[in-house]
């Protein structure tokens, strides 16, 4: 997508994915001739000018901060651009895949492998705190995995720095339930050791392919408050239990730990791990009453998983509107073969293939010059569409709605399907749908002949964010059978959705 040109040198290409903060672009610095990436920062909307204003100033000071950050292990930030009454950050573009997206599609890391991640990692947070920043999301999803073999923190969008309160900082829960640190949770600042403690949540992630502490949002806030961590098998199950260690005191000296790592990376025997108070027993009691709060708003918000429930789990609110989605499941699954068989009209339909991208995992059914896609989508600041609030996926799904109404043409591609070279489409005016989801929107794209080539279902169902392409490039269907197609992909995912619950 060709959406405009910041401070005369940035020409943004096409979203990479899109967050309650903001979106991030491909982009091309021309001055430089090099592709980077561009996060466009939105503001909540209602806000004064002095708000505005003072939030810009803020978001202006902590990318100054940033990058001040000179590591290989952390993401590089080129420039910040004030334009539209907004800031956008300008950093170095990564390619790869996230630490989430790895373990996702290929099971649990090597100890030897991951120890090298987590050790990289932690380097990287060291370099962080001796400028006084604390990056206070850590997690599998930013964690970057680059082509050429880098570690890479990412998203310090929620970094602290010493003495200061941040752009997102309003009251509310920093970080990702599961991922934060007991300290944090109860309501104090937190430090260098609430990052130790949340990397080694996401060395758990990487051992094992599963959270120490799982559940909706409100049943891992409690299990960090009141449960030990869960004991974990390997050379590095000991490790993880002691920077996982309740009190910030009892977590061993960061130098150790890097050290620990390298010797496990190398086919060492990891060494003995430094005499401490008791690492894994939280708290008998003297909590303070804002951990108690956090559960109960967490709660408020998400619908608690049924106890012992395979697959995704789908409950019921007065049987009627859904409630959460909350364990990962098979896209591929929410189209039937004889569903995608009646939209591509073959008796021979194909089987879904499976992919993910920064917005989420997918499913397309390809054919000749034909396609049905599915994606299940996040923002930029969860690590999987489960994980996603219905608060946080009703923010996702009104930027999207923004995003496709402000826009009005997309370099458009298929390589399955025929369409290898982009092609510029021009999109139809967006408009509400009713009867799908608890919200729904809509449009079509037509290509450079003028002629109708595929129509998009966007909806909101509990905490998931679907979206649905139907595309054909034949000229027999009429533009009413496209959008129909369409419509029918969406409600066949929905009906899945809500069958399986």
């Amino acid at each position: 997508m060709s959406a405009g040109r910041l401070a005369g040198r940035y020409s943004l290409v096409r979203p990479l994915g899109a967050g309650g903060m903001g979106k991030v672009w491909l982009a091309r610095d021309e001055m430089l001739d090099r592709e980077v990436a561009v996060k466009e920062l939105t503001l909540p909307e209602g806000m004064s000018d002095k708000e505005r204003h003072d939030l810009v100033t803020r978001a202006v000071r902590e990318a100054q901060a940033m990058a001040r950050l000179r590591h290989p292990g952390i993401v590089a930030l080129h420039d910040v651009v004030v334009e539209q009454e907004r800031p956008w950050l300008v950093m170095e573009l990564l390619r790869g895949r996230t630490l989430a997206e790895t373990v996702r599609e290929f099971g649990p890391m090597p100890p030897a492998h991951a120890a090298r991640v987590g050790a990289d990692v932690l380097e990287a947070l060291m370099a962080a705190h001796a400028q006084g920043m604390q990056h206070r999301d850590v997690k599998p999803g930013n964690v970057f995995l680059t082509e050429s073999g880098r570690v890479v923190l990412t998203d310090f969008g929620i970094a602290r720095q010493e003495g200061q309160a941040t752009l997102t900082e309003q009251g509310l829960m920093i970080g990702s339930p599961g991922f934060i640190a007991p300290e944090r949770l109860e309501g104090q600042p937190g430090g260098p050791a609430a990052d130790l403690w949340s990397l080694g949540a996401t060395l758990h992630v990487a051992l094992t392919g599963a959270p120490a502490y799982e559940g909706s949002a409100a049943q891992r806030i409690r299990a960090t408050l009141t449960q030990p961590v869960p004991a974990m098998r390997g050379p590095l199950g000991p490790l993880v239990a002691a920077v996982m260690a309740y009190q910030p005191a009892a977590r061993p000296d960061p130098r150790w730990v890097v050290h620990a790592l390298r010797q496990v990376a190398a086919g060492g025997a990891l060494p003995q791990i430094p005499a401490g108070a008791e690492v894994t027993a939280p708290r008998a009691a003297g909590r303070r009453g804002r951990a108690r709060l956090w559960i109960a708003a967490a709660a408020a918000v998400v619908v608690l998983a049924a106890a012992g429930a395979t697959g995704f789990v789908l409950m019921n609110r007065d049987g009627g509107a859904a409630g959460a989605f909350t364990v990962p499941m098979d896209v591929c699954t929410l189209m039937g073969g004889q569903e995608v068989g009646r939209l591509l009209l073959t008796q021979s339909p194909p089987k879904g293939v499976p992919d993910s991208d920064e917005i989420g995992p997918k499913c397309g059914w390809p054919l000749a010059g034909t396609g049905v896609g599915l994606q299940v989508q996040k923002d930029s600041d969860t690590v999987d569409p489960w994980s996603m609030t219905e608060d946080s996926a009703r923010r996702l799904f009104q930027n999207q709605h923004r995003y496709w109404t402000k826009y009005d043409s997309v370099d458009w591609s298929w390589p399955e399907i025929g369409v290898k070279q982009p092609m510029r489409a021009v999109r139809t005016p967006v408009r509400q749908v009713t009867g799908i989801g608890e919200e729904a929107f809509g449009f079509e794209l037509k290509g450079p002949t003028g002629r109708m080539i595929s129509a998009l279902v966007y909806y909101r169902l509990a905490n998931l964010v679907v979206s649905v392409e139907y595309t054909t490039l034949s000229d027999k269907p009429t533009d009413e059978n496209i959008k129909q197609a369409a419509l029918k992909a969406a409600q066949a995912s929905e009906r899945a959705l809500r069958d399986a619950g």
